[in-house]
């Protein structure tokens, strides 16, 4: 069984029970403070209703098994804990009295990994819009918060998120630079197309 898979049956399974059991384990600073470690690990896994975490789960499971594939289970299982947790503790001073739940900011750290790490050339899987529909989700995100976006939605722990994804991306693979060239050349390959079709309609 696959990392990926394993992660995904921790976010099922550790929902299910907190929905049953009303348990709180979401992250918050007060917990944070107060001691309370805990939280930061299980605030990864456990999500807010049925749509939050299926939503996620197809995200985990496309990106996830992408960068499992490229850079193995291990590392793969690094960015995800890593990018989740710190995105938690850095984004203290911008939603100081929140409770946050949910592995969005974890799956954008895998995201970014994954766009950073993936070696141009003409294979399926980078060919694939998997990295394009990467650069699309995080430049929605800046817009959110640019717009002042209002919601139960952390856009700003989604981009710290990305952020701290991109730096493992950067560190396995020395070439990271080109491969973020080419996949924006890609998006915008994928951006004439979709607009050529739509005018044939």
């Amino acid at each position: 069984m696959k990392i990926t898979d394993v992660l995904i049956l921790l976010c099922i399974a550790m929902s299910i029970y907190a929905w049953s059991t009303g348990s709180d384990l979401a992250f918050s600073v007060n917990a944070l403070w107060n001691g309370d470690y805990f939280p930061l690990i299980t605030a990864i896994f456990v999500h807010a209703n049925l749509l939050h975490l299926g939503g996620n789960m197809i995200f985990l499971y496309i990106f996830g098994s992408y960068l499992e594939n490229d850079v193995g289970a291990k590392r793969t299982a690094l960015v995800f804990m890593t990018g989740g947790v710190l995105s938690f503790i850095f984004s203290i001073p911008f939603y100081p009295g929140a409770e946050m739940l949910g592995s969005s900011a974890a799956i954008f750290s895998v995201m970014a990994a994954l766009v950073l790490v993936r070696r141009p050339g003409f294979s399926f899987e980078f060919l694939s819009p998997a990295g394009p529909i990467v650069i699309v989700y995080l430049i929605f995100n800046i817009f959110s918060i640019k717009n002042g976006a209002t919601g139960n939605v952390a856009y700003l722990s989604h981009v710290i998120g990305f952020l701290i994804g991109a730096v493992f991306g950067a560190k396995w693979n020395k070439k990271w630079f080109e491969s973020l060239v080419y996949t924006l050349i890609l998006l915008a390959v994928y951006i004439l197309i979709y607009n050529y079709l739509k005018n044939m309609i």
